[in-house]
């Protein structure tokens, strides 16, 4: 497959040497306030959020390849960013529609493609909750959003990354029900979301497996859904879904238990592309930076949060260039 040259810039420019994504993420918005403000025993105003951002790109950036930001706070904080470091946006709302089915994203109401790009963005990220299991109705809205955002992307020549979160209705997704669906969720919108109508470059998708059901790992914590093994196998087949490029999300869970998900990874021989990490690098610092303010929290993450990252970046060894994908 060929990128534009606006595409192969950007993808570039979010790389490392290696042509891996290494990326931090911060685009939280509502789950980021409401941890916040739960710590803080009190209201999170614009400025904290906006502070937590700039301190997180400060730090981290020097240790990541790219980082990726909202524009609704994370303006200030893109300007920050260590040289070298690239920039991913995020266009969509925080949350998603509860009072229709489906759990329906929609875009931010005063930005577009072109605005994004114009803050100097290099690539653009989507996050879409998605079920394979969903009525056709639902799921064909869905289809039809993200090639208008992919049509919208190609317009501006910049890179399109789809993070999807699965999902079944009726299954709480931390059971071993939902452990077992899992691999079949994730590799099924991988194979839908690799078809080119949709104009995705980059796939940011969960892990086909639910650590903690893993027996045999230090994350198991004893109902089983799959051995050592069996889990192997199973980033064997998601990646066999995958026609495109794909990096691995850390979906809020621990420092250690993403690292040793990458082990994995890296065991079963898996060509995945990178990270976009988030929450398990800088997480814990929220209470830090809540109750004991804005010095506390950096020499935190200049301690515990580069720890963390550089766990993440030792296991990104395995990872191999998106380039084998594209010329």
């Amino acid at each position: 497959m060929k990128l534009t040259p606006g595409k192969l810039a950007g993808l570039k420019a979010v790389s490392n040497e290696r042509g891996v994504i290494a990326a931090a993420a911060m685009d939280q918005r509502g789950s980021l306030q409401k941890s916040l403000a739960k710590e803080k025993g009190g209201e999170v105003n614009d400025h904290m959020m906006e502070e937590f951002k700039i301190l997180v790109t400060e730090v981290l950036t020097q240790h990541a390849s790219a980082i990726l930001l909202d524009p609704e706070w994370g303006i200030p904080a893109s300007k920050k960013r260590a040289k070298g470091a690239g920039l991913i946006m995020a266009y969509e709302k925080t949350g998603y529609d509860k009072t229709t089915p489906g759990r329906l994203g929609d875009l931010l109401d005063h930005w577009s493609v072109r605005r994004i790009k114009e803050q100097h963005a290099d690539c653009l990220k989507i996050l879409l909750y998605y079920s394979p299991t969903d009525i056709e109705k639902v799921n064909d809205v869905k289809h039809a959003w993200v090639e208008r955002l992919g049509d919208e992307c190609r317009a501006n020549d910049i890179p399109f990354f789809l993070e999807f979160i699965v999902y079944e209705e009726g299954l709480d997704e931390k059971s071993l029900a939902y452990a077992n669906k899992k691999p079949e969720l994730v590799m099924e919108a991988m194979r839908e979301f690799s078809k080119d109508r949709y104009g995705v470059d980059v796939l940011k998708v969960e892990v086909p497996i639910a650590m903690q059901f893993v027996e045999g790992t230090k994350s198991f914590k004893g109902v089983k859904a799959y051995n050592r093994q069996e889990a192997k196998d199973l980033f064997q087949k998601a990646s066999a879904a995958a026609a495109k490029p794909f990096i691995y999300l850390s979906a809020g869970v621990s420092n250690a238990e993403f690292s040793e998900t990458l082990e994995l990874a890296g065991e079963s021989g898996v060509k995945f592309n990178g990270v976009l990490c988030g929450r398990a690098t800088w997480k814990e610092g929220i209470p830090i930076y809540a109750k004991q303010g804005a010095a506390a929290f950096r020499q935190w993450l200049e301690t515990e949060g580069v720890k963390n990252i550089q766990n993440v970046n030792e296991r990104l060894k395995a990872a191999t260039p998106w380039t084998g994908m594209y010329s």
